[in-house]
């Protein structure tokens, strides 16, 4: 079908225009190349080209998957400092130097020594050592000392040292990334740097990464054809230069236009006067916001009490307190944003610092072996936005009633990729219940409740969850009828190492829900961003069909 040519140039945007007498057929269009050559801010060749697409004007034609690399606050401090392999081995030359020279060191040679000297945390140290040992570059002797495995002199010599080539390109592609803005695509990379690239590059958990990796996904599009060959995209554009619109037409007048006269002799853009206004319908609430309330009243009725608390939490809160190992991979899925100034809580509570620690190394007084590490009381104090509702959870416990019941609708921070099911701004809905008879039946009946009852789900099932601190854990899932199944949240039944280390000595039903994602199923939704739309009415109209 061929589009109303004449009809489309009244209400083509200027953006639109500019694009449309800037290209030909055949011409291949990104947002990325519109923005760069046309000279729009950014998010003008998006719209535009969508706009475009809208009107039949350009069509996508493929689209192309690139892997790209940014430089995080980390990748900033290497590029300024050094990698940690390097300042530790710097550092050990300095020693053994000094020991050559008989002269008695300030420094340490063992690992808790370097971690000290340099300021770093114990995981980071014990990490850099493990590269540069799996290099063949350092090892540890008898006596537990951090030393060279050739010999001092080798250190300066390029055609000996293990050390030269490896520290050569990590500096050589840190210098790369940097005069790439920061930024930079997979595809520039030789083999060596991109070996290096895949393991201090990560997707999720980059805030102890000096990479993150970043998959773009390229929309390219054309002038669309139309089926007897003609191009309604030139057409459009032949009237654009027979009306005398050039894109360059003023749509606004501002008062500073009027007040330096910089409007005179500019070309207007027309206005429909009889286009109707936007209909606003003050009064009414938002549908997500009388969701969560609903939750809340819900809860309330069932004899819970309501927790709350600061967005930025300690490490400590939100995860040593939890039982989460300081240098756990678990940690990874939970990216957090951290705060530059101040970075660390002046003090953590006690005993709660001391009993959480020895649960750590040693297991303390709650039975466990603990994980069997030096638990590092700086980082405990460094301060972040929190990940996840449960760290309330952990805040409440040590003021808990017994028997009690508690939960919060919770604002959480994970750096994330948006897409349908996940923003990295959310809120979850969070809750404990504590008792001498709170089992794994009381827990599945408060996720029973949650999936059908709030999030209107009506096909369920619970799988087997691993979380460091409960056991056993479960985790729920819905089906969504667009979207399919996906996961509603985590619980489980806290650790002894979790609750006794807090002061409570009965079992604690917990869970973690994403409300987000039950508001999805409930306003009968197919994407998490709608929830936080200004089209305000459309969710009401969806929401209106789903009940």
């Amino acid at each position: 079908m061929v589009p109303d040519i004449q009809n489309i140039v009244k209400n083509l945007h200027p953006l639109e225009v500019r694009i449309l007498l800037s290209y030909k057929r055949g011409d291949e269009l990104t947002i990325e190349k519109v923005e760069r050559e046309l000279g729009f801010k950014h998010g003008h060749g998006n719209q535009a080209l969508s706009w475009l697409a809208g009107k039949g004007l350009v069509s996508e034609i493929r689209r192309e998957t690139a892997v790209f690399y940014e430089l995080t606050v980390l990748g900033e401090e290497w590029k300024d400092k050094g990698s940690p392999e390097e300042r530790i081995l710097e550092l050990v030359r300095s020693r053994l130097e000094e020991m050559k020279r008989g002269e008695k060191s300030r420094l340490g040679s063992r690992l808790q020594d370097i971690a000290q000297a340099l300021h770093m945390e114990n995981k980071d140290i014990g990490s850099a050592f493990g590269s540069l040992s799996k290099l063949g570059i350092l090892k540890l002797d008898e006596d537990k000392n951090v030393t060279l495995t050739f010999p001092l002199e080798h250190l300066s010599d390029p055609s000996k040292s293990p050390a030269f080539s490896h520290f050569a390109v990590i500096r050589g592609l840190l210098e790369k990334v940097v005069k790439s803005g920061g930024l930079i695509a997979e595809a520039s990379l030789n083999d060596a740097e991109k070996g290096i690239m895949a393991s201090h590059a990560k997707k999720r958990g980059a805030a102890d990464a000096p990479y993150r990796q970043i998959d773009r996904e390229t929309v390219v599009y054309s002038f669309t054809v139309a089926e007897d060959g003609s191009v309604p995209a030139e057409a459009a554009a032949a009237g654009l230069r027979a009306a005398g619109i050039t894109g360059d037409e003023i749509g606004t007048l501002t008062p500073e236009m009027l007040e330096a006269g910089s409007w005179k002799g500019k070309v207007f853009r027309s206005y429909n006067v009889r286009t109707p206004p936007t209909r606003l319908t003050p009064g009414r609430s938002n549908p997500y916001a009388k969701f969560l309330e609903d939750v809340k009243d819900k809860l309330v009725s069932l004899g819970f009490e309501e927790f709350d608390g600061s967005l930025v939490e300690t490490e400590f809160w939100n995860s040593d307190a939890l039982f989460m190992p300081q240098f756990h991979s678990a940690r990874d899925i939970h990216d957090a944003y951290y705060l530059a100034e101040p970075d660390k809580a002046k003090f953590i509570e006690e005993p709660w610092l001391s009993n959480v620690a020895a649960a750590h190394e040693n297991g303390g007084k709650t039975g466990s072996r603990g994980w069997s590490y030096n638990f590092d009381h700086e980082f405990t104090r460094r301060l972040i936005l929190r990940t996840q509702g449960t760290v309330l959870s952990a805040r409440t416990l040590p003021a808990a009633k017994i028997p009690g019941k508690y939960f919060g609708i919770v604002r959480c921070f994970r750096y994330d990729r948006v897409d349908a099911t996940h923003l990295p701004d959310f809120y979850q809905t969070e809750g404990i219940v504590l008792g001498e008879n709170v089992n794994l039946r009381t827990l599945l009946g408060m996720l029973d409740m949650f999936a059908r009852e709030v999030a209107g789900a009506k096909e369920v099932k619970y799988v087997p969850g691993y979380f460091p601190f409960t056991e056993p854990s479960v985790e729920v899932h819905i089906k969504h009828p667009v979207l399919g199944w996906f996961e509603l949240g985590g619980s489980g039944i806290f650790r002894p190492e979790v609750t006794e280390s807090l002061g409570v000595n009965v079992p604690v039903a917990a869970w973690g829900i994403g409300i987000d994602r039950m508001a999805l199923m409930a306003l009968g939704l197919n994407d998490l961003r709608d929830l936080f739309s200004h089209d305000i009415e459309g969710v009401r109209l969806r929401r209106a069909k789903a009940g």
